[in-house]
């Protein structure tokens, strides 16, 4: 009896398939993207060094855990805090010297000096809801 051979497998067709089935996978995945604020913060105060910043100079905005904004003690809705922060920042109330020579603001002296001087306090609730706490974040970031 003659021996008949196997035939070879092509192994050109199976690299195939598996090369469409990995294009096919990362086409059809999702890479799901980190919602998040970039921040670099300041580094640490030595505990001897003692920082005073006028009253006047801070704006206030906190969040509690029912999500409510509330900007110096007032309440206040999200599509206002920009124009509330931009009027704070740009406010300019200083006089003399330190005056803030490109201020366009109402120049009030119960409000912030000066750009460089004014401090914009954000804290929030333990329990405040992530995306809200983004979203007020953004809309104090868009007022610089």
């Amino acid at each position: 009896m003659v021996r008949r051979l196997a035939p070879e497998v092509n192994a050109g067709s199976m690299a195939d398939i598996a090369f469409l089935l990995l294009i096919f996978f990362l086409v059809s995945t999702t890479i799901e993207t980190d919602n998040g604020i970039s921040r670099k913060l300041p580094p640490p105060i030595k505990d001897d060094t003692q920082i005073f910043i006028k009253q006047k100079n801070i704006f206030t905005v906190e969040l509690n855990k029912n999500n409510d904004l509330l900007v110096e003690e007032v309440p206040m809705e999200l599509k206002d805090l920009r124009e509330a922060a931009i009027k704070f920042l740009d406010n300019g109330g200083r006089r003399g010297e330190d005056a803030c020579n490109y201020c366009q603001g109402a120049k009030d002296p119960s409000s912030s000096d000066n750009p460089t001087k004014a401090v914009i306090s954000l804290r929030n609730n333990r329990e405040t809801n992530y995306a809200t706490y983004i979203a007020v974040q953004n809309e104090l970031v868009a007022a610089y």
